[in-house]
């Protein structure tokens, strides 16, 4: 249990930091997820059009935990305004399974006008073959789909789902695949 605050107020405090980072709480009636994000540009005075984020996770769900540290960069597609890109890699590691997926992001602002909040729709994918996968681990897959909209300045309400599957060397496990709501402050 003192692992999980500790993990908690980490996370809380990380994205409380500087401007234009975030902290997310998701949930549904199994499973608790807790994300921050850091934009890294302000930290090294950086203003190129590619935005640096450095994102950690801690999600728990039936009795597992799963931890991820991420880093990845993100830019806007030039041909397609509100659309914009992130590559990246993270480490994610459970008990007994440690992998690094590349993953791949993209989230689109949908063109309302001025009276509807800002709201957008975005989908990440993470892949790790056996060669990125350590541990009692072969392979590691994630997806997610969200709707976010922005109620309040700089708090926005979620919901999505994600499906992670872990393969083992001796089995297979999908670790979650579930809908959750959350909230998510940004800063």
């Amino acid at each position: 249990m003192y692992l999980k605050k500790l993990i908690f107020s980490s996370l809380l405090s990380l994205g409380l930091l500087h401007a234009q980072n975030s902290v997310a709480l998701n949930i549904n009636s199994d499973d608790l997820e807790v994300q921050a994000a850091v934009d890294l540009n302000t930290y090294a005075d950086y203003s190129d059009s590619t935005t640096y984020i450095l994102d950690v996770s801690y999600l728990h769900t039936d009795g597992d935990d799963l931890f991820t540290l991420g880093l990845s960069g993100e830019n806007t597609f030039q041909g397609l305004e509100g659309l914009a890109l992130g590559f990246g890699a993270k480490l994610v590691f459970t008990d007994n399974f440690i992998a690094l997926p590349l993953y791949g992001k993209a989230s689109y602002r949908l063109p309302f006008n001025d009276s509807i909040p800002s709201t957008s729709l975005s989908t990440s994918l993470a892949y790790a073959p056996s060669v990125l996968t350590f541990s009692d681990g072969e392979s590691y897959t994630e997806f997610r789909v969200e709707a976010n909209m922005e109620v309040i300045q700089n708090i926005h309400l979620f919901a999505g789902y994600r499906n992670i599957d872990t393969e083992y060397e001796k089995y297979d496990k999908t670790f979650n695949d579930s809908f959750y709501g959350g909230m998510k402050l940004s800063f």
